[in-house]
């Protein structure tokens, strides 16, 4: 069961976003994406700003929905791996592609607005 469990969606965008949403949730999807398994601490090395509580809950939620598959080893201390599960890998084009997309955006933002002058 998803965390989504009986809340209707108006339409597969809302849902999507309900799924990846949030301040750190793409930002811990794109780690494991593009740099693979990662432990607890190196994700929240990568992150600074995210709190412990708010990492594991971010987690969990990834994990409940079926993006982020959590492997716990039995040694000590314990040992537990994060990865993206199969679902999840289906995700990477679409956070490409908006980071393509805030990447051009934020070069645009960059230019001097256009003279009106000039365009004459």
């Amino acid at each position: 069961m998803t965390r989504s469990g009986d809340k209707v969606y108006n339409c597969e965008k809302e849902l999507t976003l309900s799924v990846i949403g949030g301040k750190w949730k793409m930002l811990i999807l794109w780690h494991l994406g593009k740099e693979g398994t990662k432990r607890f601490g190196e994700l929240k090395a990568l992150m600074p700003g995210i709190t412990q509580r708010m990492l594991v809950n971010q987690l969990r939620e990834l994990e409940e929905d079926r993006i982020v598959h959590r492997e716990v080893y039995p040694v000590v201390p314990p040992k537990v791996e994060y990865s993206l599960t199969e679902q999840g890998e289906t995700l990477m084009p679409i956070l490409e592609a908006m980071y393509d997309w805030g990447k051009n955006y934020m070069s645009e933002l960059d230019q001097p607005p256009l003279d009106p002058a000039a365009e004459k």
